[in-house]
């Protein structure tokens, strides 16, 4: 008994070690780079490296904070990438704050789930998509009109075109599947403030799909692994809401 009393006793002094060391390792950082927004540092997996979260950005860095490492850190032994679950979870969207106005809205089903996409409708990958998203079932799918300028010149002029049609999800699904483009037609649209929201959220590419949790994908993903997140983004909602209710929220 008092052999495990020690134990826990040196486990105790040894937590509050750490925890010293990284708190005055962040001191240590912030006092460095000043400049630098540092949201929190923590141990790594790793021994004597520390895991330093900036914004949306993980780097890695010594115990002195003099050596830092930009890049992805992996257990080879579990064949894990350690970075992949930390930046997944700082880039996950406040989906209730999206402006859905701005969004063409498709429904498929009941569209009962949520999936929301940033695309360019001059990009190559956001056409190949569209077949994809075709084959869901039970969703609603919000498509943010998300011109890249700079990759295609003249989306912006046909991303508004599609806005100002009589009806906006049939207008891009016919110029997604054949380049049809509606003429004539113009109108207020919200195709500056997806520009801007965009690039608040991190995204540089297309597509981009966030999904009802507030997971983001970023690039063409087959339907299977579409349903397959939409699932687990429905599950973890819906214990979300059980917990709520439990507290009474």
């Amino acid at each position: 008994m008092r052999k495990l009393a020690l134990t826990i006793l040196a486990f105790m002094a040894g937590s509050s070690a750490f925890a010293a060391s990284s708190l005055d390792l962040e001191k240590r950082l912030r006092e460095q780079y000043p400049a630098t927004r540092i949201t929190s540092v923590r141990e790594s997996p790793a021994k004597g490296i520390y895991e330093v979260v900036m914004g949306r950005n993980v780097a890695y860095t010594d115990e002195a904070g003099r050596y830092m490492v930009f890049g992805h850190l992996y257990d080879m032994k579990e064949q894990k990438d350690l970075t992949a679950a930390v930046l997944d979870e700082l880039n996950k969207v406040d989906v209730a704050a999206l402006p859905l106005a701005n969004a063409i809205q498709t429904v498929r089903g009941k569209g009962e789930r949520k999936l929301f996409v940033f695309s360019d409708p001059d990009c190559p990958y956001c056409k190949r998509l569209e077949p994809e998203l075709a084959k869901l079932d039970n969703v609603t799918i919000y498509t943010f009109l998300y011109p890249l300028d700079g990759l295609h010149p003249d989306a912006r002029r046909k991303a508004q075109a599609i806005w100002c049609a009589k009806d906006r999800a049939k207008a891009w699904e016919a110029f997604m599947a054949a380049g049809k483009l509606p003429e004539g037609a113009t109108c207020d649209n919200p195709v500056e403030r997806n520009v801007h929201l965009g690039g608040s959220l991190g995204i540089n590419g297309t597509p981009t799909l966030i999904f009802g949790d507030g997971a983001m994908a970023p690039g063409l993903l087959p339907a299977a692994e579409i349903e397959r997140r939409l699932a687990a983004g429905q599950t973890a909602g819906g214990a979300v809401q059980r917990v709520k209710a439990g507290r009474g929220e």
